[in-house]
């Protein structure tokens, strides 16, 4: 059994995670495309808001940080919708640039320590006991980010994005110009990886030039798990399943911990998850037809006797 500090450490870990997780959501679910450019934008974000760290201004970084993985989001949109460049392939080619431009950022260091820098998450005194101010913190930066993204999918901007992942065709045929739509979704998606990112340097007291491999995994992690455990009934259940799916990937992953697996091993289990969450409709499909097959044998049988 998990120790209560690890469970601690571990629904942090989900909820600045889940802002990563969001992100994922509004690209591969929302505008159903593929983007890879999280993996480079989450590192972006990391490493402005570490820069900013070390020079005293955590709250700047965090902003910064939400601006940069915006930019990062719309060079994206503009390769795929000016330059008619395949989505996947747009997403990897700026997720290459962004390796060089997050060394340059980190003046072409590979690691910026944050040990005994003031962050985010140590300016809140008022938070009793210094176990719970991270979880307070982001917890707190969760549920606002949460609740503006809900508004603004309910707003005709969020409909028409909606809209246009599930059926770009007909948007464009009522005279709305996906692509920008497309901007805005990158945009906005990468914008909220990069702020997980700055959370996560923050939070872990370091920046890393390779901290952001397999972050697109372990986005699509959290955002199946969540879908497949608590449903999608409607928008706010959703995203409510996106945040409890990354919390809940996030206790997986301690509990592998826990058993003695390697942490060598945590992208191994990320992909295994992410194909046992993807083939659960498979999975269903087959249960039901042998269901009716094995119903139909019973019936010919009852009515031969």
């Amino acid at each position: 059994m998990m120790n209560l500090a690890t469970v601690i450490s571990s629904v942090e870990l989900g909820v600045i995670y889940a802002l990563m997780a969001l992100g994922v959501f509004i690209s591969f679910r929302t505008l159903n495309m593929p983007d890879l450019t999280v993996d480079g934008s989450f590192v972006l974000g990391a490493a402005v808001s570490a820069v900013l760290c070390t020079a005293g201004h955590p709250i700047m970084g965090i902003v910064l940080a939400l601006a940069a993985g915006a930019l990062a989001g719309g060079v994206t949109a503009l390769l795929h919708t000016w330059l008619k460049i395949q989505p996947i392939l747009s997403g990897i080619l700026t997720m290459l640039a962004l390796y060089s431009v997050n060394l340059k950022v980190m003046s072409n260091r590979a690691n910026i320590p944050l040990l005994n820098q003031k962050t985010i998450f140590s300016l809140p005194e008022w938070v009793p006991g210094s176990d719970y101010a991270a979880l307070a913190v982001s917890s707190m930066v969760l549920l606002a980010v949460m609740l503006l993204l809900y508004l603004f999918l309910k707003t005709k901007a969020g409909l028409v994005l909606r809209a246009t992942g599930d059926n770009e065709q007909m948007v464009r045929a009522l005279g709305v110009s996906t692509d920008l739509t497309k901007f805005i979704g990158l945009v906005l998606a990468n914008a909220l990886v990069a702020l997980s990112g700055a959370l996560i340097a923050q939070y872990q007291s370091f920046a890393d030039v390779g901290m952001g491999i397999g972050m697109v995994i372990i986005g699509l992690a959290s955002v199946i798990i969540g879908e497949a455990v608590f449903g999608t009934a409607n928008l706010l259940r959703r995203l409510m399943a996106v945040i409890l799916g990354a919390i809940l990937y996030r206790l997986v992953i301690a509990f592998a911990l826990e058993l003695g697996m390697p942490p060598t091993d945590l992208k191994l289990i990320s992909a295994v998850i992410v194909c046992a969450a993807l083939s659960i409709p498979a999975v269903k499909e087959k249960f039901s037809v042998l269901r009716n097959k094995i119903s139909a044998a019973r019936g010919s049988k009852e009515v031969s006797l």
